[in-house]
């Protein structure tokens, strides 16, 4: 497994990718309301990308037909937009997109509440977002990639949601997807060390039922096996001598 480990210069470089994706995520959170298509928020997050200079990373990645995923509810992850997918109260959405500055790719996730939310769902999104910081405590030099892992585990465990195993995060750089595959739930080995230079997309994808998923026939659009809610929060991460550095955070 070859794991790249940046320079100073890619890492400015990488900065600043994930300072522009991060504003692109903080303004498509703003926009999601009831009535929304799911299609007008790949309009728009593709138009505020290419309006920064940038190229969306997912449009046509593997043949993936947009440039923000799109998933609502019981969608994982992928899903993909739609004019005829209309937002409504008391959903939730996942936005998952990322963008490339200068041959340099970032990525992350949000899920957000369409207007009012149950408690339930609420309560999803909160334990899938810290279940993501949990992880990052253990995202230091010297510690190993799989101590990342098991605290996010430990931490979802204990609500009794499901923890996606399908579906993990990366490494990424000058491609989006590079080694090594981080998963989100408990491992039996350690994995390899971490160093300094290191970027890591971590990316918890949570299920309120069984941590078991199908693809749809659109071979993209993964949903959860039981059809309860899902959520995904995602962040690209900089291991650094110190504290992790959280790139695509305002």
């Amino acid at each position: 497994m070859a794991v790249s480990i940046k320079s100073a210069r890619e890492i400015e470089l990488m900065r600043e990718s994930c300072r522009l994706l991060a504003q692109v995520h903080e303004e498509l959170g703003k926009a999601i309301r009831p009535g929304m298509s799911t299609l007008e928020i790949d309009t728009l997050g593709e138009k505020m990308i290419r309006e920064l200079g940038c190229v969306p990373n997912f449009k046509d990645y593997h043949g993936y037909p947009a440039s923000v995923c799109v998933s609502v509810n019981n969608e994982v992850v992928h899903g993909i937009p739609s004019k005829h997918r209309i937002l409504k109260e008391g959903d939730i959405v996942s936005l998952d997109a990322g963008l490339i500055y200068q041959g340099y790719h970032s990525d992350a996730a949000r899920t957000h509440a369409v207007g009012k939310i149950s408690p339930e769902a609420e309560k999803l999104i909160e334990v899938t977002k810290q279940s993501f910081f949990e992880g990052i405590k253990m995202a230091k030099a010297g510690n190993h990639l799989f101590d990342i892992s098991n605290a996010i585990d430990a931490y979802v465990s204990q609500f009794g949601y499901g923890i996606v195993r399908d579906l993990c995060g990366h490494g990424i750089g000058t491609s989006l997807h590079e080694d090594p595959q981080i998963p989100n739930f408990a491992q039996r080995r350690r994995g390899m060390k971490l160093r300094p230079g290191m970027t890591l997309a971590i990316e918890p994808m949570i299920n309120a039922g069984t941590w078991e998923v199908e693809w749809l026939e659109d071979d993209w659009t993964v949903v959860s096996a039981d059809g309860s809610l899902s959520a995904h929060y995602e962040n690209t991460v900089l291991i650094t001598e110190g504290e992790p550095e959280i790139l695509t955070l305002v």
